[in-house]
């Protein structure tokens, strides 16, 4: 006889408007305002908007001249991303006190297993609540919160009830609340699959579930499994506090197209300071090099090199990364965004994923 499948507890915490929030909370002339946070100029792009500027649609990763006309109100605010950084800190030492099982997905976001550490007969829905009244005791910012049996449906409840609100599917909700979900607002569905779908005449969980492994395998590969699993409610994914990293990159947009190598130079050259500088923060040296070139038309290429060594400098990084730009300028069409990224680490298993941000555009 065996014993019945152990039923996880799994919460996925959701910061509302984060980076917005903090900016809020600072200055509270901003309270109540719709706040973008970003540059409002010509090439700025809004990396993340308080609730007041969404109700105008604004979103991340808007441009900024657009965020404007939608929202002729709508006030800007410059990253602090350090500030950002050690209030997620603060947030994850909260996380800590309830389980050691925690998986950041960003800044603003994670999961928790309490499968095996709930306290002295708690909940995990009490757990939930617990965590998001010390979170904004401690910093003064809300979270939304998902409390269920898996990942997926984790992620999925903390975003029924935002913001500062907290909703559970149990298991014997679970299939039920998946079959009337669209497809589109499945975590991990994105909009390209979603469309893809949608003209195969799947819109919907249920639609989703009558579909056979074979049919979702066929037209969608590997992640034909994973959908099969999650329109049934299913996803054994473990909470994993440790994810290898594999791969360092940073990017910048400009202010201006560049057209020559000159200016190739002069504007990677940050860039690859950047991602060196993580290398050695993270002990990682990669013996791939690979840079991304925007065009001013939003053409967009890439190109890698692998060499016997890594990189262990960053003049050698620098060097790895000119090459492979120069026969690309000079540039007849202008160059909007350049972007370096290192991988092929030695030693992938030692590199864990940190919380951080990735570096951003120019001006950030």
């Amino acid at each position: 006889m065996t014993a019945p499948e152990r039923i996880r507890k799994i919460i996925h915490i959701d910061m509302d408007a984060f980076f917005a929030s903090v900016e809020q909370r600072d200055h509270p002339d901003l309270r109540g305002k719709p706040v973008a946070v970003g540059h409002g100029r010509a090439r700025g792009v809004v990396a993340a908007a308080s609730y007041e500027a969404r109700a105008f649609g604004v979103h991340s990763a808007l441009p900024s001249v657009t965020a404007q006309r939608k929202c002729p109100d709508l006030i800007f605010m410059p990253p602090r991303f350090d500030v950002y950084r050690a209030v997620s800190l603060q947030i994850r030492e909260i996380f800590a006190r309830h389980t050691p099982l925690i998986e950041p997905l960003s800044l603003d976001e994670a999961y928790l297993d309490l499968t095996d550490y709930l306290q002295d007969g708690e909940t995990a829905t009490e757990t939930a609540e617990k965590i998001r009244a010390a979170i904004f005791a401690e910093t003064g910012l809300t979270a939304s919160a998902g409390v269920s049996y898996n990942k997926f449906l984790a992620k999925m409840a903390s975003d029924q009830r935002k913001p500062n609100g907290l909703f559970v599917i149990t298991p014997k909700q679970g299939p039920g609340f998946v079959a009337a979900l669209p497809v589109r607002k499945f975590h991990g569905v994105g909009p390209a699959t979603a469309d893809k779908m949608k003209r195969l005449g799947i819109e919907t969980g249920a639609d989703l579930r009558s579909c056979t492994p074979e049919f979702l395998a066929h037209h969608f590969g590997k992640a034909g499994a994973f959908y099969w699993a999650i329109a049934r409610g299913e996803d054994l994914r473990p909470v994993k506090p440790n994810r290898e990293r594999k791969s360092i990159g940073a990017e910048n947009t400009f202010l201006q197209d560049i057209f020559a190598p000159e200016a190739m130079r002069e504007k990677i050259a940050p860039i690859v300071t950047k991602v060196f500088a993580a290398c050695e923060r993270l002990h990682l040296f990669g013996r791939t090099v690979t840079v991304k070139v925007k065009y001013a038309d939003f053409q967009q290429v890439t190109r890698a090199h692998t060499e016997g060594a890594p990189v262990e400098s960053a003049p050698e990084l620098s060097r790895r990364a000119e090459a492979l730009l120069a026969p690309l300028f000079p540039s007849d069409k202008g160059v909007r965004l350049l972007g370096v990224t290192v991988s092929g680490f030695d030693e992938p298993g030692k590199a864990m994923e940190q919380l951080g941000f990735p570096f951003g555009r120019e001006g950030k």
